[in-house]
């Protein structure tokens, strides 16, 4: 495997990461601001009232998007194991 291919699959790899991760770390973070809001009009200050929150909100996502998240990875494993060269 010369550099350009291994600069290519590293890149590839990220971004595909990126991409699958998104979905869950964009309502993670919606979510958190939302109670933070509400947490700072009602003065209540407890940890797991931010907690609970965003963890359900993810685990709804995870849910929701699941399908696409599994076909994205098995399209970029396809694509690996494809384009695999054996010395």
């Amino acid at each position: 495997m010369d550099p350009s291919t291994a600069i290519d699959l590293c890149r590839s790899t990220l971004l595909t990461a990126v991409v699958i991760a998104s979905p869950m770390l964009l309502v993670g973070m919606a979510a958190g601001l939302a109670v933070g809001l509400i947490q700072a009009l009602t003065q209540i200050q407890d940890q797991t009232v931010s907690f609970v929150p965003k963890l359900l909100a993810m685990a709804a996502v995870l849910v929701a998007c699941l399908p696409w998240l599994l076909t994205r990875m098995l399209d970029f494993t396809r694509i690996i194991f494809e384009n695999s060269v054996v010395p």
